[in-house]
């Protein structure tokens, strides 16, 4: 069971020790399926970013994620958002969200605009739009109305290391 936000959760800079319980999320959230995903393919070349990456804890027990990669696209340095990752008893209390804002933050303070590829409806409340992205070019197939930005006028190029 995971408590109401303003109760037992809370968010911590990903850790090293952390990766075990990260990876078992992400196979429960999205299956095998997520390794042949264009986001995929930029996790493959980007930089981790730990600084920029946080988890969401009730009690012990992980309950959310998000990752950030550091990439250019074309030659702008930007940040990559992703995998999100939140158990299903926990979208309700906005720990997505929480964990969406908090890695934004800390990319936007270190000075990168950030991509992303997700549902425009739920990142665009964050300030995500995929108007500066049209020229964006991700490693593989990807819906281009799925590309989405935050902190950028414009971004365009392959996204690469």
């Amino acid at each position: 069971m995971i408590a109401p936000a303003e109760q037992a959760l809370s968010y911590t800079q990903e850790q090293p020790a952390d990766a075990v319980a990260i990876e078992a999320l992400l196979d429960h959230a999205f299956g095998p399926g997520r390794f042949v995903k264009s986001s995929e393919r930029v996790r493959e070349f980007a930089l981790f970013r730990p600084d920029m990456s946080f988890c969401a804890w009730d009690g012990g027990r992980l309950v959310g994620s998000v990752r950030m990669w550091q990439v250019r696209v074309g030659d702008t340095p930007a940040v990559f958002l992703g995998p999100l990752a939140v158990q299903a008893a926990g979208r309700k209390f906005g720990v997505g969200g929480e964990l969406v804002q908090m890695a934004s933050a800390a990319a936007r303070a270190a000075g990168f605009p950030v991509l992303l590829v997700g549902d425009e409806p739920y990142f665009g409340r964050f300030g995500y739009s995929a108007a500066p992205c049209r020229g964006v070019v991700m490693p593989g197939p990807v819906d281009q109305r799925r590309v989405l930005a935050l902190g950028a006028d414009k971004l365009e190029g392959p996204v690469r290391a």
